[in-house]
């Protein structure tokens, strides 16, 4: 089982992010406060759980956490920051959401930014390591696969329903066969292919 906490006294919220590696959509992230001495056999990184334990360890977590918050960057926001410091963005965003501030700040992976004057450390690996950040990976990635599903109704040549916004064939071809759409972001080096093919050039999207 993960470890519960990192210290034995201070109030620590667990922070992840879900859907950097997409092609189109917001990045989403969470902040979770959990009990001192909190215990979930099945809480893990959300990558490695399926999406009927995902769904239902979300309900969890929302129940038994003292606290909780999930926030979102925009594609626009992604492109303009970079993927990076737009997952960090969205992590404050969702810390500003908790009604309360949190001693210690546990971030999963190895990149931050100082939130308020709050201590925070970087863990690599962190949501297979710590309850409260996969508790947070585990809201993040559940939220975004809500509002992806969501957005696949508005846009439905992309397949987003089952791929979330993800780099996946069917993916690929739907922006071959119909452009991008605002949801898209524009500055992803895994579009070099299409961009070679000339498909970045604006036009209209036939979802619209």
């Amino acid at each position: 089982m993960l470890k519960s906490s990192h210290t034995k006294d201070k109030l620590e919220a667990g922070c992840d992010e879900a859907g950097r590696g997409c092609l189109a959509g917001p990045v989403f992230a969470s902040a979770v406060i959990l009990p001192k001495k909190y215990k979930n056999k099945e809480l893990r990184d959300s990558k490695k759980l399926n999406e009927e334990q995902r769904n239902r360890l979300a309900e969890v977590i929302k129940e038994e956490a003292l606290f909780w918050a999930v926030a979102k960057c925009s594609p626009k926001e992604i492109d303009k920051y970079n993927i990076l410091w737009a997952s960090v963005r969205a992590m404050h965003k969702a810390l500003k959401k908790l009604k309360t501030n949190p001693e210690l700040i546990l971030v999963d992976g190895n990149k931050f930014l100082p939130y308020k004057d709050v201590q925070h450390i970087t863990v690599v690996k962190g949501d297979d390591k710590y309850l409260s950040i996969a508790a947070a990976s585990v809201l993040a990635k559940v939220t975004r696969d809500n509002y992806m599903v969501k957005l696949d109704k508005k846009y439905p040549s992309y397949q987003w329903i089952t791929n979330k916004g993800y780099p996946t064939k069917s993916h690929r071809e739907g922006i071959i066969q119909n452009g991008l759409t605002p949801e898209h972001r524009k500055s992803f080096r895994q579009y070099s292919k299409e961009v070679q093919l000339n498909i970045f050039k604006e036009q209209p999207n036939k979802d619209k």
